[in-house]
């Protein structure tokens, strides 16, 4: 495995891969990686015949009052996680690079970064959607692959892709979970004891919502909430900071549903936010 934190360089290596024939896979990252992270090189790995991922903390998707400082960087543990799991290239570029003096082009994806967490988070998505395509740009990928657990990026890519005619394939992986059912995350190495046991109950809360919806042939979005909420509210430690019942493709808001539906959700377990889903299929 390579290191590689010129941008030039990257782009170099990866135009030679292009000449060559050879298909590139592309897992991007903003380190401090745990077993989702590893489940997406491991398929990268397997469909392609070269694989790069990146490390980089993005400064743009990050709000004033954010955890930029805080977000770990535990760089030769990553490394390392890279090197065991076949990465070839770990791109590492530097943010004076991506982000020059007197940078100012972005990329927002309107409708798709609104809602959930684009409610909160307005210029989040902006930063996600500006820095995969420059790093789309420099690793030239022929599959990108995302975690679903991050639901509503993956969507914001896939229509950024699809509206900019980047020649990439978007590939979603299942969320990986503890056993627990805790989603994997970075941000779970903030969790006290306490607020990890009671950061598992996100999880049951979108079970007892996926329980209801299935359970009818069409339920008021209403009751789906109110299923989801129960299960939270019990949970000392946890604040919802939004609870949705939305359509997978636009992630508009659904009234009742019919047919398939995403079940989504912001939590946080003292000052840490955690998000999940759950992606109901009834068609």
């Amino acid at each position: 495995m390579i290191i590689v934190r010129s941008l030039q360089k990257m782009q170099a290596l990866a135009i030679k891969w292009q000449k060559q024939g050879r298909s590139i896979g592309f897992v991007p990252t903003m380190g401090s990686l745990h077993q989702g992270h590893v489940s997406l090189i491991k398929k990268a790995r397997r469909d392609n015949s070269v694989l790069a991922a990146s490390l980089f903390v993005n400064p743009s998707q990050f709000g004033p009052k954010e955890d930029l400082a805080q977000y770990p960087r535990p760089f030769f543990r990553d490394k390392r996680i890279c090197r065991e799991n076949g990465v070839d290239v770990l791109f590492c570029p530097r943010e004076q690079e991506m982000y020059p003096k007197g940078f100012n082009t972005w990329i927002s994806v309107d409708d798709l970064s609104k809602p959930l967490c684009g409610a909160f988070r307005p210029k989040h998505f902006r930063g996600v959607a500006t820095v995969v395509a420059k790093l789309f740009q420099l690793v030239l990928p022929t599959r990108a692959y995302f975690g679903q657990k991050d639901f509503q990026q993956l969507r914001v890519i896939e229509r950024m892709v699809q509206d900019l005619h980047l020649p990439v394939k978007i590939v979603g992986c299942p969320i990986v979970r503890e056993q627990s059912g805790l989603a994997l995350s970075s941000r779970n190495s903030y969790l006290t004891r306490a607020q990890r046991l009671a950061a598992v109950n996100i999880y049951s809360a979108l079970r007892a919502a996926e329980e209801v919806i299935k359970s009818k042939s069409y339920v008021s979005e209403r009751e789906v909430r109110r299923a989801a909420e129960v299960v939270l509210r019990k949970a000392r430690g946890l604040r919802i900071q939004y609870l949705s019942v939305v359509e997978p493709s636009t992630l508009k808001p659904l009234t009742r549903v019919t047919g398939n539906a995403l079940v989504a959700a912001a939590v946080f377990a003292g000052k840490t936010r955690l998000i999940d889903n759950v992606l109901i299929r009834k068609s």
